[in-house]
């Protein structure tokens, strides 16, 4: 599909929206939007309209290391939910951080029909102790060395720390008192 969009310049300044609630979009399984509810209109500053069979990819920031988006989308096309954190682009060109939780929809032959994403703010501390330390290494080996040193090197540190990417989100993230009661 041909993107229809511009792209806005990033700003160094955060969306300001209600953190207590809950961000959700469905796709089909190449990634399009379907549906998008409220909460994620008045957070990513587009309209119904212009999200609306765009790819979800229209509020990825350029802040993201690409190996996150590898990673999400091998799990998801293996059927597997995945719990990613990620920036996003608001058509603003401001920024919101997101955890997500997907629910996989299946045909009755077990063929992926769509992802339904569920998304909730990340708390402060785990983004600038963790995730953004992490994320800008990962950015910077992509920019310098490719997709594939930045996923070795993404390999490597988890392999450190004995953790899969999701055990690190979920446990920088759990240590806080957060994902339990993230999505419920």
């Amino acid at each position: 599909m041909e993107q229809n969009f511009i792209r806005p310049e990033p700003i160094d300044r955060e969306v300001v929206w209600d953190k207590k609630k809950i961000v959700l979009s469905r796709t089909d399984k190449f990634g399009t939007i379907e549906y998008a509810n409220d909460v994620f209109i008045d957070v990513s500053g587009y309209e119904d309209y212009e999200l609306i069979a765009q790819p979800h990819n229209i509020v990825r920031h350029p802040d993201m290391p690409k190996v996150i988006f590898k990673i999400l989308w091998d799990s998801l096309k293996s059927g597997n939910n995945f719990h990613a954190v990620v920036k996003n682009l608001a058509k603003s060109g401001r920024y919101y951080w997101m955890i997500t939780d997907f629910e996989i929809i299946k045909e009755k032959n077990g063929e992926i029909k769509n992802y339904i994403g569920k998304r909730k703010a990340v708390p402060n501390d785990a983004l600038k102790n963790h995730i953004e330390p992490l994320y800008q290494r990962l950015l910077q080996i992509e920019k310098v060395s490719g997709l594939d040193a930045s996923e070795k090197y993404l390999a490597g540190f988890l392999e450190e720390k004995k953790m899969s990417y999701e055990m690190y989100i979920k446990d920088v993230v759990i240590g806080k008192g957060f994902f339990k009661k993230l999505f419920n």
